[in-house]
């Protein structure tokens, strides 16, 4: 496989599920401290890879939970944040400015900062007050944030009394790495065909609903655009039918990301009509993966992974196909702005 190496990528995803039992202890003390809201406060497409976990405990949890942008909450404040906050913040490098701003006016509200980072020798990891570090880099990244922030969230609701069976869970998860492997190697032949299909191509549509929707939002802003400099226009299945639909041609591009959980009818919906209009529909659709061992509750909880996981693959043909090494930037060299 192309720039893929297993075993550096199970070592990633395995530390990732291995810190289940520290964000469980933490967790618990955070509430038996007096835990009473939570907030995920990232700055960029990292927050978004949260925001899976987030959705869950907003549906699943009467815990009150907050999904704030870094650059924003330091001007507008929140009434919510405070003391019992617990402000979530996952950087690879540790040293995104405007995280590191929003930590310190979290910390000055008397919030409790839990960081993700990739290194522990960092800004953000140093001023926080719950610190959990997994080395990862670009291409493992998306995968190990999906995965602890889901832990953090299943933790939260095993100490609330809101999840009966979290050790079968978590069971289930730590077989996840292997399969997601598994899944990389059976996309390969379908990613290089995707890459070589849409290299020329400017624009795209991206659409996706559920847990799933986070991952299209990421992959459309942190990837084709950021990475590859591509048009993309993400819209949430649900919106799609408000506006975007409108847009569609014979020769539009259409990705929908397709996941397992209870919205899943709204992307067949998105399917059925862009079919209709356009010849180039893209559906990667996580039931296409074998995924052994993983109950339906369990797909449904990591379709945005799995997602993920085939998607790096993607990428990394595009990378190849269009020239356009992923780590190239045109303007964040150029001092601050």
């Amino acid at each position: 496989m192309l720039k893929f190496d297993p075993e550096s990528y199970l070592a990633v995803q395995r530390g990732a599920v291995a810190l289940a039992p520290e964000i469980r202890t933490a967790v618990r003390a955070w509430l038996d401290d007096g835990g009473r809201n939570l907030f995920f406060m990232g700055a960029g497409g990292v927050n978004f890879l949260m925001l899976p976990a987030a959705r869950l405990l907003q549906t699943r949890s009467t815990l009150p939970v907050h999904i704030e942008m870094s650059a924003e909450i330091v001007h507008s404040g929140s009434a919510h944040l405070g003391p019992g906050s617990l402000a979530v913040f996952p950087s690879v490098s540790g040293t995104t400015k405007e995280a590191v701003a929003a930590l310190r006016f979290a910390r000055s509200r008397g919030a409790t900062i839990l960081s993700l980072t990739s290194h522990p020798s960092t800004p953000i990891a140093e001023l926080a007050d719950i610190a959990f570090s997994n080395a990862c880099a670009d291409p493992t990244s998306s995968e190990n944030f999906h995965l602890q922030s889901l832990l953090l969230a299943l933790a939260i609701m095993d100490a609330r009394g809101e999840l009966e069976d979290y050790d079968a869970v978590v069971a289930e998860l730590r077989r996840l790495p292997d399969l997601l492997v598994a899944a990389k190697q059976a996309f390969e032949a379908r990613a290089e065909a995707l890459a070589i299909e849409i290299a020329d191509e400017q624009h795209h549509i991206m659409t996706s609903a559920g847990g799933s929707w986070f991952e299209a939002m990421y992959y459309g802003m942190c990837i084709l655009e950021e990475m590859q400099w591509i048009w993309t226009r993400p819209v949430h299945a649900s919106d799609f039918f408000h506006g975007t639909l409108e847009l569609l041609e014979s020769d539009t591009s259409v990705f929908i990301l397709k996941g397992e959980d209870e919205q899943r009818p709204l992307t067949d919906r998105v399917e059925r009509f862009a079919r209709t209009v356009t010849e180039r529909v893209r559906v990667i659709d996580t039931l296409d993966f074998e995924l052994p061992g993983l109950s339906p509750r369990a797909r449904a909880l990591v379709s945005p992974i799995v997602l993920a996981a085939v998607l790096e693959r993607l990428s990394t043909h595009l990378e190849r196909v269009r020239g356009h090494d992923l780590t190239i930037r045109r303007y964040y060299k150029k001092g601050d702005f």
